[in-house]
């Protein structure tokens, strides 16, 4: 039913540029367009609540994507095809919109939840396929009888433009956010980091940190970037007793004494045998001295920590401090409870006075850098919408905590140093001015196996809408570990940081070596990593037959991704039983990888050399061309796409880059042609040590590494050329001349 270009609400229909996105649509929603594509959705009431559940319309038989706050921390996807399939807290939906039953084009449109004033608005689904809205204030006080801006809906051709150009309008007309690709990047994201938690948890200490950093550096793979997480805080923990059994949940009741670190890492008074440092910060510029550490980053909760601060503590009274009791949405009690929340709503948190947590995050972050400390990672942000009752309401208590936390980030370190965590609610996104980095999934854990797939899947399809406002992080690691390969390869397409948990002593370097350059720096690819286009609907944990493929792109390549991530998602009743050795097949194509011409650029033939990591193998593919791949549950490939060009006319050839990195064309600069008398002389630039590769369509007369002549080989059947860059080499000029 094609009604008009602009987005029109008619017959009881909710039509978009001719596509229609609902059926059966109330007569209280009302839509105010904003663009030919764009337009708010919302709803008006009779009565007045601080919660209100509209209905918007029906969905029925489109592929559709929801990305949903499973825990009241973390989001996770699903994917459906009508109404009932959505769930509750879904914070993005897109639709795939065909233009006939047999078209092979796709069109999509999206639905974002937004921010309206004082009110938050997610979506769900219900058992009559009908989408709904709830908008809520989380404070009884706060209420209304209509919420016209609640839902910002959009349509496009183009699925990743699509998510761009939402968040672009959105920034514009919300004013609460801003998009990553103009934030401050902070400088830890390009270097190896190596986190505590999973080596030691709370008990970490001093010569634990040492002797982690120790045996990194000394298999050849050094941290520049350190965090310290949680274990170093002077906490007091009225729920544990010395003596007594341990509670599970318990470690949640701990609450923050002083600002100060613990007597692990400061030697109290009267301590001359303490093998503790003097203070934190000898420790620190020690560590930093030894180690050539570029970076040291420390953990904190948004409230101080799990169970906020000790409440009429010597040191933490200027901060007026009153224990309060979470308070939960009826939308998060319906999905996955959690462990953390449910302990925090049983033990209590000590919540700063509002009007005193600019100067709690002064003085934390301030005493923090007269420590040499560099950053923070801040957990636990999503809490606020649990205490925000009789707190001005949810929306007023996000703003006024992420503009004190991130004006305290600005003051007071130099490299907008922090890290986001549990903050997937857009309670948080939508109010990140400056924040760069949040974590884009529940936590890594290492012991249970299910929770492998799962991991790597949520961080990609999250990405979709997560990182347009930030570099999704995708959490810690354990190198020596089953899934460890499975982890890295998606730290590699992830354009993101990289670090990983080990104990002390035990790493798998090998893996390791394909992430890191002997200098400590890792080849961080330009984008989020994200879901391929032909992925987007699929359900790559649990439909028992796809395979998930993740793209970006470096300066000069594309790369693709590809994961066995069949088994299960949390909450759901029964899990994909494929067996350990049985395979899954698909196809990936150099046209997997997005905006993939800001790599090929001139000169382009339109074919492309794609290398695989697993096979060693070279294949040149026109861009819509494919090749199989088959894989076993966790097992996985990463695919090098470069772009073959034509120099002086005869020449065709493709830089690759160093075929001993996951991201191989990570290591790429630029690839560049000299033309003369002489002959055609093709200069690579780029960084990393190991075997550079290249496709060439003729073997080359001579090679040079920075003016000096190498030796190279040349393979005429699938016309690889490769030459060994020294590990002694970090940065490098690579002369092909023919």
């Amino acid at each position: 039913m094609f009604l008009t270009t602009r987005p029109i609400l008619k017959e009881g229909n909710l039509s978009i540029n001719g596509k229609e996105a609902l059926k059966d649509v109330p007569g209280n929603i009302v839509v105010t367009p904003l663009s030919d594509t764009s337009a708010f959705v919302g709803a008006t009431s009779s009565d007045s609540s601080s919660r209100h559940v509209f209905k918007l319309g029906v969905i029925k038989d489109v592929r559709l994507l929801c990305l949903f706050r499973f825990k009241l921390w973390w989001m996770i996807p699903r994917v459906g095809s009508s109404g009932s399939d959505i769930p509750l807290e879904t914070q993005m939906l897109l639709l795939e919109a065909k233009e006939g039953p047999t078209s092979g084009h796709s069109t999509y449109i999206i639905f974002l939840p937004v921010l309206d004033g004082k009110f938050r608005s997610s979506l769900q689904g219900n058992s009559s396929d009908e989408l709904e809205f709830c908008v809520e204030s989380g404070d009884p006080a706060i209420v209304t009888s209509q919420s016209l801006k609640a839902i910002f809906v959009n349509y496009g051709n183009h699925p990743f433009d699509l998510v761009k150009d939402s968040m672009m309008i959105l920034e514009k007309q919300l004013g609460t956010f801003t998009l990553r690709e103009t934030k401050q990047m902070p400088g830890m994201l390009d270097w190896f980091g190596w986190c505590t938690w999973d080596a030691f948890y709370t008990e970490v200490n001093p010569q634990g940190i040492k002797d982690g950093l120790m045996s990194l550096s000394q298999g050849g793979t050094p941290a520049r970037f350190l965090l310290i997480d949680d274990g170093w805080q002077d906490t007091v923990n009225e729920f544990q007793k010395e003596g007594e059994p341990f509670v599970e949940g318990s470690q949640f009741g701990g609450r923050l004494a002083s600002i100060k670190e613990n007597k692990k890492f400061r030697r109290i008074d009267n301590e001359a045998k303490s093998k503790a440092p003097s203070d934190l910060k000898e420790f620190i510029s020690d560590i930093k001295r030894t180690f050539d550490l570029k970076y040291v980053y420390v953990w904190h909760a948004l409230l101080g920590y799990w169970g906020g601060l000790v409440p009429n503590a010597l040191e933490t009274t200027s901060y007026d401090p009153k224990l309060r009791y979470p308070i939960l949405s009826p939308g998060y009690l319906a999905n996955m409870r959690d462990i953390s929340m449910d302990s925090m709503g049983k033990y209590g948190i000590g919540v700063i006075d509002p009007d005193k947590i600019s100067q709690f995050y002064d003085d934390l972050h301030s005493y923090l850098v007269s420590q040499d400390v560099d950053g923070v990672k801040v957990d636990a942000q999503n809490i606020l919408e649990t205490i925000s009752a009789g707190l001005y309401g949810r929306m007023s208590l996000a703003r006024w905590f992420q503009q004190a936390l991130e004006r305290s980030i600005a003051t007071n370190f130099k490299d907008n140093s922090i890290i986001c965590c549990m903050a997937q609610s857009t309670d948080s996104i939508y109010h990140s001015k400056q924040s760069a980095i949040s974590r884009a999934s529940d936590d890594y854990y290492p012991e249970d196996p299910t929770a492998q797939a799962q991991h790597v899947a949520a961080v990609a399809f999250n990405s979709i809408f997560l990182g347009e406002v930030f570099v999704p992080d995708w959490d810690m690691f354990y190198s020596l570990h089953d899934a460890a390969e499975f982890h890295a390869v998606a730290r590699a397409v992830g354009g993101c940081g990289v670090y990983v948990s080990d104990k002390p002593g035990q790493h798998d370097f090998k893996i390791l070596e394909r992430l890191v350059l002997p200098d400590g720096s890792v080849l961080r690819a330009k984008y989020p990593g994200r879901p391929s286009r032909d992925c987007l609907f699929t359900d790559p944990v649990m439909d028992g037959k796809s395979l998930l493929k993740i793209w970006n792109l470096n300066k000069c390549t594309g790369v693709v991704g590809v994961f066995n991530c069949q088994g299960s998602w949390p909450r759901t009743k029964k899990a994909v039983r494929m067996a350990a050795s049985s395979e899954l097949s698909g196809q990936v194509s150099p046209a997997d990888v997005e905006y993939f011409e800001e790599a090929s650029g001139n000169q382009w033939t339109g074919d492309c050399a794609v290398f695989s990591f697993k096979t060693g193998a070279v294949s040149r593919l026109p861009m819509e061309g494919s090749l199989n791949v088959a894989l076993k549950v966790l097992e996985c490939d990463v695919f090098s796409v470069s772009p073959i060009k034509v120099y002086d006319e005869e020449i065709e050839f493709a830089a690759i880059g160093l075929m001993n990195m996951y991201n191989s064309g990570g290591a790429l600069e630029t690839v560049e042609s000299l033309g003369d008398s002489s002959g055609c002389k093709i200069h690579v630039k780029g960084r990393g040590a190991g075997c550079f590769g290249a496709y060439s369509n003729t073997k080359p007369k001579s090679c040079s590494i920075n003016l000096k002549d190498e030796a190279f080989n040349f393979n005429g059947h699938d016309n690889l050329l490769t030459i060994t860059i020294p590990a002694t080499v970090n940065s490098w000029d690579i002369a092909i001349c023919y």
